[in-house]
């Protein structure tokens, strides 16, 4: 049922951000091909089949991500860059996020000043935090984030084993009543595919989150949410914990992920830029700010293959 209301909102023109996969993990095509009866005449049926796949089993091309390239020029996405360990400088998501359209502004290594943040906010479509080896952001930050956040702008929140969740587990708990807990060390390393049922290992199927993703690198470690309240989960990895969770309600979108190794290691195995692009284009809110987000080269365009 979920999926029939989506494909119907998508038929609108209102929609052209988004590809007509939008909300398919596994994307079909329309052919047309002559079959045979058993009255031996030849008749033309429309049939679906699955579209060109890339090596690691995933739907292959740029029109199978959740948004149409460019759909989000003008939109900035504000980023807390608090690791950088291991060459993780951010350049590959960056990348990713500018092929929709999305400019990113960065503070590297260091958390801004609250009023810092909240100027920058100003302008910004959506807050990512990658927390750091130590925690550097206070309840001041909270308020302003919280701000942010109760005004329907999108909010990903990265960690990652410990120490490297503080600063998104302040956050997380803070606005979703959510612990983001990272053990010392949590393999992870894995590439999981489609869930097949909930509370199994593996990928939300079929949501907006993971258009044209069966198959997602989990990430190198991890940490996880023992419980995760009213957030629903996204990602349960390989060692059966929940990586990430979203949240949609109210008007409200935010990522709570304790994956963030996957933005730089084995960002070319299974899934990641297009998860990226995909987180991106969600968080955007499009189905709360309409047409004002989205770039006037896409605006007046139907969705199509």
């Amino acid at each position: 049922m979920r999926k029939l209301l989506l494909l119907a909102l998508l038929s609108c023109s209102a929609f052209a951000q988004y590809n007509a996969s939008a909300g398919e993990s596994a994307p079909t095509l329309a052919v047309e091909k002559v079959v045979r009866g058993k009255d031996g005449v030849e008749r033309r049926e429309v049939v679906r089949v699955p579209v060109k796949k890339d090596g690691f089993g995933n739907a292959a091309g740029s029109q199978h991500d959740l948004a149409v390239d460019g759909a989000f020029d003008g939109q900035t996405v504000v980023v807390m860059h608090l690791y950088t360990g291991g060459g993780f400088d951010f350049e590959l998501p960056k990348k990713a996020l500018a092929e929709k359209g999305f400019a990113t502004y960065r503070w590297i290594d260091r958390a801004p000043s609250p009023a810092e943040l909240e100027k920058a906010l100003s302008r910004a479509n959506q807050l990512w935090i990658i927390s750091g080896e130590q925690a550097q952001l206070t309840q001041e930050h909270v308020k302003v984030i919280k701000k942010f956040f109760d005004a329907g702008h999108g909010l990903y929140l990265w960690g990652d084993n410990a120490p490297y969740a503080q600063d998104a587990d302040l956050v997380a708990r803070a606005l979703f009543d959510v612990e983001l807990k990272g053990a010392p060390y949590d393999p992870g390393e894995k590439v999981v595919g489609r869930q097949l049922q909930p509370g199994m290992t593996g990928l939300l199927a079929d949501h907006l989150l993971t258009t044209g993703i069966e198959q997602l690198y989990e990430g190198h470690s991890i940490a996880f949410m023992p419980k995760p309240g009213a957030l629903k989960p996204l990602i349960v990895g390989s060692e059966k914990h929940v990586v990430a969770a979203y949240f949609d309600q109210d008007g409200k979108r935010a990522i709570v992920d304790g994956g963030f190794t996957r933005l730089y290691i084995n960002w070319d195995t299974a899934g990641t830029g297009r998860y990226v692009k995909n987180s991106a284009a969600w968080l955007a809110n499009y189905e709360r700010f309409g047409r004002s987000i989205v770039s006037a080269a896409v605006k007046d365009q139907k969705p199509g293959r």
